[in-house]
């Protein structure tokens, strides 16, 4: 069984605990308007690689990993790939690998949760704290997402909440209210704001695409970093 790629970083900082070879998956059903990364939208992209290839590249960087680093899935939305994934966390796990899926949670069923038998940690966006904001930015329900963080909870998996501060959108001390009584008491170890940058516009322009959010200003990082700590108060992190 293969998977589609989009592309590959050996030392990631920014994707996981620690450092961490990232993998990251071609195809998502989302269309984000904040989106980043729309190479990878299309589902019949990247390149072709088997679990065993992967995680043959995995294990040449491990001596980087530290206790904390490891592998990350992350996308695209690898949720749409899940028995390949599947596959290479159960290599990693034989290895002693630590592996962590960096996910939107817009798909969950049966394969999900095997998927997660073998996932050490989470890093879950929660775009938005309102089916209103879902529906018009995302183009699916928050349930699912709220769903899979539910389940998340209750198997013990160590979670991040990400979300990008867009201005106008969902920088408001409201909002922050709003996701923090999400996730109020759930078994969550970081929340991560992530401010609204625009550097994905060249990519926009040469694919020939309208960035959705093309017209919003970049976040103001003092005004992110303000709501970080308001949201930490209010789950108590």
């Amino acid at each position: 069984m293969n998977g589609r790629v989009s592309s590959l970083q050996s030392l990631g900082t920014l994707d996981g605990p620690g450092i961490r070879y990232v993998v990251f998956m071609q195809g998502c059903p989302l269309r984000c308007s904040c989106c980043h990364n729309p190479e990878t939208h299309d589902l019949l992209g990247g390149t072709e690689y088997s679990p065993e290839q992967i995680v043959e590249n995995v294990v040449k960087y491990r001596e980087y990993f530290g206790q904390d680093g490891g592998i990350t899935l992350s996308g695209g939305e690898p949720l749409l790939q899940t028995e390949f994934a599947t596959q290479v966390f159960k290599l990693c796990k034989q290895k002693g690998i630590n592996t962590c899926l960096d996910t939107s949670g817009c798909i969950f069923d049966d394969g999900v949760k095997e998927l997660l038998k073998y996932t050490d940690y989470c890093m879950l966006d929660i775009k938005y704290a309102t089916e209103e904001l879902y529906q018009k930015y995302v183009g699916c329900s928050i349930k699912t997402p709220l769903k899979f963080l539910e389940y998340l909870n209750e198997q013990g998996i160590k979670t991040r909440i990400r979300q990008v501060t867009v201005p106008t959108i969902n920088d408001s001390v409201k909002s922050i209210e709003d996701l923090a009584l999400l996730l109020k008491g759930k078994n969550i170890e970081k929340v991560e704001l992530l401010p609204f940058k625009k550097i994905c516009q060249t990519k926009y322009d040469s694919m020939g695409l309208e960035f959705p959010f093309g017209n919003l200003p970049s976040a103001d990082v003092k005004k992110v970093s303000e709501l970080q700590v308001k949201v930490n108060e209010r789950i108590e992190i």
